[in-house]
């Protein structure tokens, strides 16, 4: 038998928390009618198919892969809706979903498990977050993809717990509390995630522009030696 969702409050009270937590999950009529009639469950398919799989790509670094991961997030939601809870909390704020939160839960065990299984680490960055410089200016363009793909490799250097939180945050823009509830960590846990991947990204990022200049002067060197 699954349990009441929230409290029973007395009559006094009852009237404002219910008011205050209609709100509160923007999921609620969609899982409901999904509860209601499986076929349903294409609206929350469609909703989060782009971010779970955008995800799923960046983690694996494989389009069949993720492909493959991202079903079977929604399958495994599908069969498990029955059990879901909405936990969704005041301090939360409007618009907050905490399916969405348990989706991506979902998405994080399946792609660590395939992750385990086949020993692979990210390969590519995603093409959604290159910044693109005008079409025009060709080289300009090349120069911003470059400076793209070398940051989310250095993002894909990260331990695990700090990539997957800069994934959520700067890919799925999640606040703080939907990380949280996606890596069962605290909110303060996930923003020094935050900060440290940050960190390291620019430490990284820094000493890559040092090693190409060491070694583009060392080139200007030896042709000017060539030269005299």
């Amino acid at each position: 038998m699954s349990r009441p969702v929230f409290r029973k409050v007395s009559g006094a009270e009852e009237a404002p928390v219910r008011s205050r937590v209609a709100y509160l999950d923007r999921d609620r009529d969609l899982v409901d009618a999904a509860r209601r009639d499986p076929t349903r469950f294409d609206a929350l398919y469609r909703k989060y198919l782009a971010q779970v799989y955008s995800f799923a790509y960046y983690e694996l670094g494989d389009h069949h892969e993720a492909e493959d991961a991202t079903e079977r997030t929604f399958l495994q939601a599908l069969t498990a809706l029955p059990r879901f809870e909405e936990r969704a909390l005041p301090d939360d704020g409007e618009g907050a979903s905490t399916f969405r939160v348990w989706l991506f839960q979902i998405a994080r065990n399946i792609v660590a498990n395939q992750r385990r299984t086949r020993r692979r680490r990210p390969q590519a960055p995603l093409d959604a977050v290159a910044t693109i410089a005008d079409p025009l200016d060709v080289e300009g363009g090349a120069a911003a993809r470059e400076e793209a793909a070398a940051a989310w490799a250095a993002v894909g250097r990260l331990p695990t717990e700090r990539r997957r939180a800069l994934v959520l945050r700067f890919v799925e823009e999640m606040s703080t509390a939907e990380i949280a509830g996606v890596l069962g960590r605290s909110e303060g846990a996930v923003r020094v995630l935050i900060h440290r991947g940050l960190r390291s990204v620019a430490r990284d990022l820094g000493e890559r522009d040092l090693g190409e200049r060491d070694v583009g002067g060392r080139d200007l060197g030896e042709r000017d030696g060539r030269a005299r």
